[in-house]
């Protein structure tokens, strides 16, 4: 079916929609719903919002808005992708605020008490950890932070600091095997 029958059958099934005619609103729904699919796939930039939900919202925003549409001299189309432009703003608002607000941001700690023992040995174990840390390097240092602490990735980590991903891999290493180096000579003198 080429464009222009489509165009064709829209005016002649608008009309009829529009006066109520059930099976028009039907068959209306049935030409503009490929379109539809396409428009919304090329312009749903969120990766959260569904592009065939957007479309189904479309659709029933169509039967509803069809009792009071009126020819202006326009394409049917334009009023079907007007209504489009403005469900796909309302799904990437909606899908911001859902990530705004995600209950999985939430991080659930477990209970713990804290008795004076557990504190001072949280205490020691920073102080062994930051006087194992100021063996390495200053860079060696910020490369083991952003990526093992930080969780940043090696190409991150690069541009932040001026280096390509081979070459913070590369010091990454190095520098773990200084640190399992240093805490085994630290184990042997504490042991």
């Amino acid at each position: 079916m080429t464009n222009d029958d489509i165009v064709d059958m829209l005016e002649a099934r608008v009309p009829l929609a529009v006066g109520g005619d059930l099976a028009a609103l039907s068959d209306l729904i049935g030409l503009v719903r490929p379109k539809l699919k396409r428009y919304c796939a090329t312009r749903v930039s969120n990766s959260e919002v569904v592009a065939d939900d957007v479309v189904q919202d479309v659709c029933l925003a169509l039967v509803s808005a069809i009792p009071k549409y009126r020819d202006v001299g326009k394409p049917f189309m334009a009023f079907v992708y007007g209504i489009a432009a403005h469900k796909i703003a309302d799904a990437g608002r909606k899908a911001a605020s859902r990530r705004a607000y995600s209950l999985e941001l939430v991080i659930e700690e477990p209970f713990t008490e804290e008795s004076p023992e557990s504190h001072a040995v949280e205490g020691e174990l920073r102080t062994h950890a930051q006087a194992l840390m100021n063996t390495l390097p200053p860079r060696h240092r910020k490369i083991v932070l952003m990526r093992v602490i930080w969780g940043m990735t090696a190409p991150q980590t690069g541009r932040a600091l001026g280096m390509s991903a081979g070459a913070v891999r590369v010091a990454q290493h190095r520098a773990m095997n200084q640190l399992r180096a240093e805490l085994s000579n630290f184990s042997l003198l504490t042991a």
